[in-house]
């Protein structure tokens, strides 16, 4: 409850005012405001007046109106409003939304980059006024994306097919995705073979050792067995070198979310909600920002750690160069807040990012890493084949390494051996192997190349990448990213129609005009006439295009399967198939690789609805059911009385009594429900098995519900979630 005199302090997460309302003594109030608490109408007619200069009209979100009530009551009576949200130019747009929406008089903004109690209190002697550029920048982001993405989709929707989309950053993305699928298809494989050799020394360790060459033409791989074979074999050199290994740069967003996706399979999505829980409790600094600086406070600390743990000879103080030229979403890069601590976290993907954040950090500030590398070269006695070598190394000094031994990667320790020595020679074998085309991008990898092209910025590189996953125009085959054909066909268009607009350096070059925006160096109004007049115009002018029915004729090879026509490629919404060229005349269609597809099957009976059209059986994403031909114009769907269709269990259903419990197919697998459905939706996740719940309830009644089939364990169990012999294990506690 509020006291008579207090400070209302506005945060955007219950989290982070759960931890900050720790550090305040009863003066302060603190409330989140959960994120935005308005945004622009899903209708674009009127989200955007554009003759009035790009002016957004906002809504108050969904759900947000008891949070605006609330705060609006609590400012009336607060003696000053603080505006805390996140140190970015989303952030200083939520704190100016929550001023308008709410009617907060002279709100003061206040920032800081970690939640600590110190910092907090640093930034209440602070306070400033809400920064206009900033708030400016942001909206200039959010209006020309939806323009962007309104007027491309719109005309996807006319020219390719409705319901596909398209965003100003999102399309250059999966545009960079598509151009290595391209390099991909194009890429022509040659066959090579690669040379082993196992060996022993005089000593009795092993080596296994490789060809330094690798053989495109058999004639040479059978010579060099054959010689290998019958010749006796002799170390040729042995090459020992020092190398030093730097430390990297304390984390940025980008590096963050590459680093997690390598070492533990994180999306970028999921290491920045990790890192906005750790951030939020007060353990890292702000995880948003492209700045590899840490403050001079900050490296005190961090100096006296590595001291304390390492010891003083492996402090190297180091500043890393910021790469990018508008680094400013943050003034620091990612650390822990309080650097003594060496694990944190409540769960074990907060403590592996944590500490994986902790090892960096103390890294960047300690000494060069010295490997001693050796690389041992053999060969017959005449040198009449090339080399076979291996190569090892083994730390020296572990400098950087001790603090993050998990970036040292394998090492190999080889024997000690001495130049002309004699090798047994225990096997050599070939393998013959294709030259392989470029890997797909990897989400770390995506995140990198955006990064390198300047395309988005720290805070979109995880929603890019989830959006057009979300929109099915990639998929993850492992760590891949693979474009799928809506995709493909999606970013072809938009290639060949807008170009301009999906490529690097537009892209590129809007993100640093929206940085001049928020440095106050260009007018908002005047941004986004130079880009949506000439962008307008091309969408109108590409509205003249014909529709794309057609994405090209089908191999020859597969013709129709009803009346044996040439077919072509066209486009569902599950991605290519094949039809026949008479469509609609004739409804033939294969697969993409040319099986034959099973349309809707003619039962011969009339409609009982429209009596216009006949019956027929088709394939749903539920299984097979029943309706009339002339969908959509009649919906009717026959009702499954006897569960013909599915698996009649004949168990009666317990909720209307009229129908049968049937099984049935959905894109979660198998369930099963009532065939007097859609009269009656009574549906379960295992198979019924017509006995009922017997279990009796503390006001005497008994459950009843359906029994279903249970585990190994539990041979059955109650349908009903909320009866205790759902699960008799919880019930046994």
């Amino acid at each position: 409850m509020a006291t008579k005199n207090y400070k209302l302090l506005i945060v955007e997460s219950p989290s982070k005012a759960k931890t900050i309302g720790k550090y305040l003594g009863d003066e302060y109030v603190v409330r989140a405001s959960v994120g935005h608490v308005r945004d622009l109408p899903k209708s674009n007619k009127k989200a955007i007046d554009i003759p009035a200069g790009f002016v957004p009209h906002y809504e108050i979100s969904k759900g947000k109106a008891e949070v605006v009530h609330e705060i609006e009551s609590l400012a009336k009576k607060a003696d000053e409003v603080l505006l805390a949200t996140d140190p970015d130019r989303e952030g200083e747009a939520i704190s100016w939304h929550i001023a308008e929406t709410c009617g907060l008089k002279k709100p003061q903004r206040i920032v800081f980059h970690e939640i600590t109690k110190n910092a907090v209190e640093e930034a209440l002697k602070h306070p400033r006024v809400i920064d206009d550029n900033l708030v400016k920048a942001q909206e200039a982001r959010r209006v020309l994306d939806r323009l962007v993405g309104y007027d491309l989709s719109g005309l996807i929707w006319k020219k390719v097919r409705y319901g596909l989309s398209a965003g100003r950053v999102q399309s250059p993305a999966l545009r960079i995705i598509m151009e290595r699928e391209r390099e991909i298809r194009a890429f022509v494989p040659e066959a090579y073979w690669t040379l082993t050799a196992r060996f022993k020394t005089r000593d009795g360790n092993e080596l296994e050792m490789s060809c330094v060459e690798e053989p495109r033409e058999e004639s040479v791989v059978k010579n060099i067995l054959n010689v290998g074979r019958n010749s006796p074999w002799y170390i040729r050199d042995v090459k020992e070198s020092e190398v030093s290994r730097a430390p990297k740069a304390p984390f940025i967003t980008s590096t963050l979310q590459q680093a997690a996706s390598s070492r533990f399979g994180f999306a970028p999505s999921r290491t920045m909600g990790i890192a906005q829980k750790l951030y939020e409790r007060g353990l890292i600094t702000y995880m948003r920002t492209d700045s590899t600086t840490l403050s001079k406070d900050a490296l005190g600390t961090i100096y006296g750690e590595i001291t304390k743990r390492y010891g003083k000879d492996a402090v190297s103080p180091r500043t890393f160069t910021t790469k990018s030229k508008n680094a400013q979403e943050a003034h620091e890069a990612i650390r822990p807040t309080n650097i003594s601590k060496h694990s944190m976290g409540v769960n074990p993907e907060e403590k592996k990012l944590y500490e994986l954040i902790w090892a960096r950090t103390i890294a960047s500030q300690m000494t060069d890493a010295k490997l001693a590398r050796t690389t041992i070269l053999a060969n017959v006695k005449e040198g009449a084949i090339p080399n076979f070598s291996i190569t090892g190394s083994r730390v020296i000094i572990p400098g950087w390494l001790a603090a993050d031994p998990n970036a040292r990667g394998e090492d190999v320790e080889l024997p000690k051996v001495a130049v002309d020595e004699m090798l047994t020679l225990l096997e050599i074998a070939d393998q013959a192997k294709f030259t392989e085309p470029p890997g797909r991008y990897s989400e770390a990898g995506l995140v990198k190349e955006l990064e390198k092209r300047g395309i988005g910025r720290p805070s979109t590189y995880a929603s890019i990448i989830k959006t057009i996953v979300d929109r099915g125009y990639v998929t993850k085959e492992g760590k891949a990213l693979k474009p799928t054909d809506t995709g493909d066909v999606v970013s072809s268009f938009l290639e060949k129609n807008f170009e301009n607009y999906i490529s690097d350096s537009f892209t590129a070059e809007m993100e640093d005009k929206l940085d001049d925006i928020a440095n106050g160096d260009r007018e908002y109004v005047k941004t986004l006439k130079e880009f949506y007049g000439p962008f307008s115009k091309d969408v109108k002018e590409k509205d003249k295009l014909d529709k794309i029915t057609t994405l090209g004729d089908a191999d020859p090879q597969h013709t129709c399967p009803k009346c044996g026509d040439v077919m072509v490629i066209k486009l569902s919404k599950n991605g290519k198939f094949l039809s026949c060229k008479k469509y609609p005349e004739c409804d033939g269609a294969r697969t993409i690789d040319g099986t034959e597809l099973q349309g809707p099957r003619d039962t011969g009976e009339l409609c009982p609805k429209c009596e216009k059209a006949n019956l027929v059986e088709r394939e749903g994403r539920f299984g097979r059911f029943i309706a009339c031909a002339s969908y959509p114009k009649c919906k009717f769907i026959k009702k499954d009385e006897t569960g013909a269709l599915g698996n009649h269990t004949g168990v009666p259903c317990p909720v209307c009594k009229k129908g049968f419990m049937t099984e049935r197919k959905g894109r979660f697998g198998i369930f099963y429900s009532c065939t007097n459905y859609p009269d009656c939706k009574n549906a379960i996740k295992a198979r019924p098995t017509g006995n009922y719940c017997t279990y009796k309830k503390m006001d005497g009644t008994t459950c009843g519900a359906l029994m279903m089939d249970g585990t190994k364990t539990i041979p059955e169990r109650c349908s009903d979630k909320t009866c205790p012999m759902h699960n008799p294990h919880k019930l046994a506690k």
